[in-house]
């Protein structure tokens, strides 16, 4: 696994120990990146069950201003900050801290530091949360959101699922690598 644009290309990504670790495939990162444009530069990203945080660090290599990652798990923060720190050389930043922190906590009890939101909101559970929880993760995901047509919520689930966008929100794309593998559903607020 690696950083597939950007200024970081290439550098290679520590995957932690958790047998149900389930990273997103450099194939939909491309295409989630590529759909994503120039909302990318300079925005502040949330990446929720991050795993070995790529949606994060993809996008600061890509100009986001700054990442925040959260995980459940506490060798997974200690992999993240391992993997901010060789993007953070890549990039030539000094300190990884001023491009981001790693959190561990619970995605339904998790209160988001500061006030402004968050333009990007990449969620990535493990599928079997997605049945009962798919609409209210999207919800949260949703009110850690920036104000503005500009904020996107990212979910990644099997190619088969359907769930109903938060309040205020409609589906804008559906990327995926086929019926029965992963997908990214792409929201954007409602006009």
């Amino acid at each position: 696994m690696r950083i597939t644009g950007g200024r970081a290309r290439g550098i290679v990504l520590k995957v932690p120990r958790r047998g149900s670790l389930r990273p997103a495939t450099d194939f939909l990162r491309q295409a989630v990146f590529s759909s994503l444009g120039p909302l990318v530069a300079q925005a502040r990203v949330l990446d929720v069950f991050a795993g070995t945080g790529s949606y994060g660090l993809e996008a600061l290599s890509r100009g986001a201003a700054h990442a925040v990652w959260l995980d459940s798990d506490r060798q997974t923060v200690a992999a993240i900050q391992a993997n901010l720190a060789a993007v953070a050389k890549s990039l030539g930043a000094q300190n990884p801290a001023a491009l981001g922190h790693a959190c561990e906590g619970d995605v339904f009890a998790w209160q988001p530091p500061g006030q402004a939101g968050f333009d990007l909101v990449f969620v990535d559970p493990p599928y079997a949360l997605l049945p009962l929880f798919g609409e209210k993760l999207l919800e949260r995901a949703a009110s850690w959101s920036a104000p503005g047509a500009n904020a996107r919520l990212l979910l990644e689930a099997p190619g088969e699922f359907v769930v109903a966008p938060p309040a205020g929100w409609v589906l804008a794309r559906h990327l995926g690598e086929g019926r029965r593998q992963p997908s990214s559903l792409i929201f954007r607020r409602a006009d």
